[in-house]
């Protein structure tokens, strides 16, 4: 699961380095409904990271919500209420487990909304025209090139799960959860770093 999150990362990334490349965000219709899914992927990916309750998870749970803490007069009312009492425990693990299952749900609903709006729109192109002369059919050529980097994608995939599955996970994550020692170095995962 945890390398799952990891490939799926890797892909968004690559995904929007090429719009930015193709200077994709003038679609502001469908430039925003990708960053939306960008945003409530990483939130999910956050809550699932907390779930195995492992030292990084417990800790990474602490400094991120108590960021939330720092907002004036809620801040401290709504981090406790996140938590479900006053420090993080089964009560927080259930509700970020409740939200870990729901928005993949709404995810992929944006990604439907994302494909129509593009379909309506367009897309933008290596050389940003409209005109149909220039224009190529999607089969066979682009579903044949989208269906091998799918299958060498997925390879590579079952590789590292099937050779090497912790090759992405944390050491310390696999430590029991004790708020009574801190981790040296708390990091978040390679793919929550630019938040």
């Amino acid at each position: 699961h945890m390398n799952g999150a990891s490939f799926y990362f890797f892909i968004m990334y690559l995904h929007i380095a090429r719009n930015l490349f193709y200077y994709s965000f003038k679609l502001f219709q469908v430039w925003s409904i990708g960053v939306s899914i960008l945003f409530l992927s990483m939130a999910t990916a956050f809550l699932g990271y907390v779930l195995p309750w492992g030292q990084m998870s417990f800790w990474g749970a602490m400094v991120i919500t108590n960021l939330i803490s720092a907002i004036p007069y809620i801040g401290q009312f709504t981090v406790e209420w996140i938590w479900g009492g006053f420090s993080i425990n089964n009560d927080t693990l259930n509700r970020f487990y409740s939200f870990h299952f729901i928005l993949p749900f709404i995810i992929l609903m944006m990604v439907f909304m994302h494909l129509i709006i593009l379909h309506i729109t367009g897309s933008s192109n290596p050389i940003h025209s409209k005109i149909n002369i220039y224009k190529i059919n999607f089969h066979p050529y682009f579903s044949i090139k989208d269906l091998i980097t799918m299958i060498l994608t997925f390879i590579l995939f079952m590789f590292i799960n099937l050779q090497m599955p912790y090759f992405l996970g944390d050491p310390d994550n696999f430590k029991m959860a004790n708020p009574m020692i801190t981790p040296i170095h708390i990091k978040p995962e390679w793919y929550l770093l630019c938040a």
